[in-house]
């Protein structure tokens, strides 16, 4: 299990370091800031390139509930679950950790602001309410499901699935960052939460609960209705 878990740590210290490093420092830099289109864009990128480098490894899960919906779907060894979490949080963490250090080397630097954490009502970049945030990670996290398991069918040309799953991905950000900055991934949340000011931390019960409900319906989907392995 060295490898796979490994590749989980690596891999999900990237998603974080580069989607939510993007988000903390580019999004609104001065004259050249990325925006939403470019940390949209940044989250999927992550994805399509460690999905290349190490999935051959672990499966290029980088996310509990990703991992969770492939076992549920049949894709993935239920006992092998709950090291795939611990390895993807402990990616996610270490990676927050590296940002933070970074930040804090800002000539005004007095903490660490939102730090890209997810939230709803006053933490919603947007002010969406508890049950927008819900609904939105719930049905966009089954649809993620419903990609990667689609993709990476038997039925579908090998090798193009990283492209589709980070395009998903990025299409996820475009249409969620102002309700709830985007979570669909637990460990994703869980990292820069700890290093989020304001109530980033007390509200991050909700971005594990809604990713995995969401995980397990779109396996479910697929397994009674699309998938024909």
């Amino acid at each position: 299990m060295i490898r796979p878990l490994a590749a989980e740590a690596f891999g999900t210290f990237w998603l974080v370091l580069g989607g939510c490093g993007s988000a903390v420092l580019a999004a609104a830099f001065p004259e050249v800031g990325i925006g939403l289109l470019g940390v949209s864009l940044a989250f999927g990128l992550t994805v399509l390139t460690m999905a290349y480098a190490v999935g051959g490894i672990s499966g290029g899960h980088f996310n509990p509930a990703v991992s969770l919906g492939l076992a549920l779907a049949g894709r993935f060894e239920m006992r092998s679950l709950i090291p795939y979490w611990v390895a993807q949080v402990v990616g996610a963490v270490a990676a927050a950790a590296v940002l933070y250090l970074i930040v804090a080397g800002k000539a005004d630097f007095v903490g660490g602001g939102g730090f890209a954490s997810n939230g709803y009502g006053i933490a919603s970049p947007g002010g969406f309410s508890l049950t927008s945030a819900l609904v939105t990670e719930v049905v966009l996290t089954a649809f993620f499901l419903i990609v990667i398991l689609g993709s990476t069918s038997k039925t579908v040309p090998a090798g193009f699935a990283p492209i589709a799953i980070g395009l998903c991905l990025t299409l996820i950000h475009l249409v969620s960052i102002p309700v709830t900055n985007t979570s669909v991934n637990p460990a994703r949340s869980t990292g820069v939460a700890l290093f989020a000011d304001g109530p980033a931390l007390a509200q991050v019960w909700l971005f594990w609960a809604a990713p995995l409900i969401g995980a397990a319906i779109g396996a479910l989907i697929w397994r009674t209705l699309l998938s024909d392995d």
